[in-house]
């Protein structure tokens, strides 16, 4: 019994103390994204390096979500005679929803997992080391510049998968359902509000790309510098931003969209 207790407390502590130092890695992430904005250079290669090579996935997958999405949807309301509402039901399902989520689990198996292989095989080939022996911060040489790149590509990924997705829809919902063009267009103009749907939705976007961008930068820098210990923590991105993203969903839907229009 005393084995069992002493066995859990220590699990406990140890996590613990992996909370704190995933706190203290945040804080002085956060304080190295003032002398990184003075090299914009880089963090433009990373914005290329993060969010155009994820592109085509995004604007594959939201085509696909969008095909989907207009037929499923169109089955759905044709019972009840509101098949002319399928514009407005898709809008907001992406706007509100599919995208800034399936966005960032996109960006967490593609993107977040690059991040965190590339920190830690700098980490194992003893780069990060040989920068701070020059006096050279790390944090903000390398990991302030690829934050600031996920945190900026990941609302900007959202917003194209949404758009894409409602073309997607679009081009099924006219040409393969034969719904009026006209009216699924104007439908979405009368019922979706900027500032509460798509605003929201960019709001989403952009938490979810702090998160995604922090664990993988954490993962990768406190990995071990070994080859087994940088394919654990690429797969301890995934899971934890996957996890963690869907937490926070929940949390701002709940926040966002409970009060009254």
């Amino acid at each position: 019994m005393i084995s069992a207790l002493a066995h859990i407390g220590a699990r406990v502590l140890s996590s613990l103390r992996g909370w704190g130092r995933a706190a203290a890695f945040f804080l002085e992430l956060l304080l190295a994204i003032p002398p990184a904005l003075r090299r914009l250079g880089l963090i433009v290669t990373q914005v290329h390096a993060i969010g155009n090579r994820s592109l085509l996935i995004i604007l594959a997958s939201g085509m696909a979500v969008g095909f989907v999405l207009a037929l499923q949807m169109y089955y759905a309301l044709v019972t009840y005679g509101a098949a002319e509402s399928l514009g407005l039901v898709v809008n907001l399902s992406l706007v509100r929803e599919l995208g800034p989520v399936v966005t960032a689990l996109l960006f967490a198996g593609r993107a977040g997992t690059s991040l965190t292989a590339e920190i830690g095989l700098m980490k194992a080939g003893e780069q990060i080391a040989a920068l701070e022996l020059m006096a050279l911060d790390p944090r903000q040489r390398i990991l302030a510049p690829r934050f600031l790149a996920g945190v900026i590509s990941m609302p900007l990924l959202a917003a194209l998968f949404s758009a894409v997705g409602i073309l997607g829809a679009w081009l099924v919902a006219v040409g393969l359902i034969g719904i009026d063009p006209g009216n699924f267009w104007s439908i979405q103009q009368s019922g979706v509000d900027v500032w509460r749907d798509v605003g929201n939705g960019v709001v989403k976007s952009f938490v979810f790309g702090i998160i995604c961008s922090a664990v993988a930068l954490y993962q990768g820098y406190e990995t071990e510098a070994t080859p087994e210990g940088v394919a654990y923590a690429t797969t301890r991105t995934v899971v934890i931003s996957s996890l963690a993203v869907l937490g926070m969903d929940f949390i701002l839907t709940a926040l966002m969209f409970t009060t009254p229009r």
